[in-house]
C-alpha cells in the first residue's frame, strides 16, 4: 500500500486528474490548497537579500499557489496506471513550474 503526493502547478489539470482516477479505479483523493516555500517567503517581505530577489523575479510569472492531491492506493499495479496517468496529463513534469509527484510506503490504515 502506498500514498501517492501530487503537488499540482498548473491547477488547470485537477479535473483531468480526477476524473482518470475515478477511470482507473482510484476511490479516493484528498486536495488541498497549498503555497511553496519560496512563493510563501517572497510574498512576507522577509525575502530581502540578493538570492530572495532572484527567487521573486522568477514568481512573478508563476502560480503563487498549487493544489496537493493525495490517496493510499492499495496495490502496485493501479499505482503504476496512476503515475503513468498523471505523466500523460501533465506532459513533461520535471519541466520547471509543473509540479512533483512522489510516493511513500503506507502501514496502517484506519477509517477507509
Amino acid at each position: 500500500m502506498n500514498a501517492l503526493f501530487i503537488v499540482l502547478n498548473e491547477i488547470e489539470y485537477l479535473d483531468d486528474i480526477l476524473d482518470s482516477f475515478i477511470d482507473i479505479g482510484v476511490k479516493g483523493a484528498t486536495i488541498l490548497d497549498s503555497q511553496g516555500m519560496g512563493s510563501a517567503i517572497t510574498n512576507s517581505g522577509r525575502g530581502s537579500d540578493p538570492f530572495f530577489g532572484a527567487i521573486r523575479s522568477f514568481l512573478d510569472n508563476a502560480r503563487p499557489y498549487n493544489k496537493t492531491i493525495f490517496t493510499v492506493i492499495e496495490d502496485e499495479e493501479t499505482l503504476k496506471i496512476a503515475i503513468k496517468t498523471v505523466k500523460e496529463i501533465l506532459g513533461d513534469i520535471n519541466k520547471p513550474g509543473v509540479g512533483m509527484m512522489f510516493t511513500m510506503p503506507v502501514g496502517n490504515v484506519y477509517g477507509i
